[in-house]
Parts: C-alpha cells; sequence; structure tokens
C-alpha cells in the first residue's frame, strides 16, 4: 500500500479531487500556504495499493498545470526615505509535487 501526498495549486485541486472520486479512490485535501510565493495550495492525500499509483500519477499529471505568473517580489530591506519601485517578476506557478511513501501499516474505523 501507498500513501500518495501531492502538493497543487488550489486552482487545480478541486478538479483533480473530483477525477479521483470518480475514478474510485478516496482524497483528503488540506489547504496549504507555499513558502516562496505565499499562495495558495492544497496537499492532497490519497490512499491506494501499489498497483494503483499510475492511475492517481496519471490523474495528477492531467489535471495538474503549470502556469505563467506576474509576481511582485517582496521588497529589501531599505533605509529610510528609499523608495523601491518593484518590477513584476514573471514565475511558473502550478504543477504538483508529489511524494510517494510506503505504508507499513492501514486501519480504517
Amino acid at each position: 500500500m501507498k500513501l500518495i501526498m501531492a502538493v497543487v495549486n488550489s486552482d487545480d485541486s478541486r478538479d483533480l479531487v473530483d477525477r479521483l472520486v470518480r475514478e474510485g479512490f478516496r482524497a483528503t485535501v488540506i489547504s496549504t500556504t507555499g513558502g516562496f510565493l505565499r499562495e495558495g495550495n492544497a496537499t492532497v492525500l490519497v490512499g491506494t495499493e501499489d498497483e494503483q499509483v499510475p492511475q492517481v500519477m496519471r490523474a495528477l499529471r492531467e489535471c495538474c498545470h503549470t502556469r505563467t505568473q506576474y509576481v511582485n517580489p517582496l521588497p529589501p530591506v531599505m533605509e529610510p526615505g528609499e523608495l523601491y519601485m518593484p518590477s513584476p517578476v514573471e514565475v511558473q506557478v502550478g504543477g504538483a509535487t508529489v511524494f510517494v511513501l510506503n505504508v507499513e501499516r492501514f486501519e480504517k474505523f
């Protein structure tokens, strides 16, 4: 048995969970915040048998898309009276970061 932990963009999480449920998987979603952009993410937890991991990975690849976004960088520490005009920076967001972990024991009550 495996535990799949996927950190995905919040915009993709609803489609992903809907697809997983349609395909017979149970999923738990935890709202999380990314450290770099401070953007909303969702951590999706799926417990499944070893042979079903490729099906979950396929759903992740098809539902979680990368996209380009412009963000304003955090201002640097400045002296009083200095003026800082940030220019938006183009970054890639979305996609998925996936961890597949072995489950030693599983019980459902």
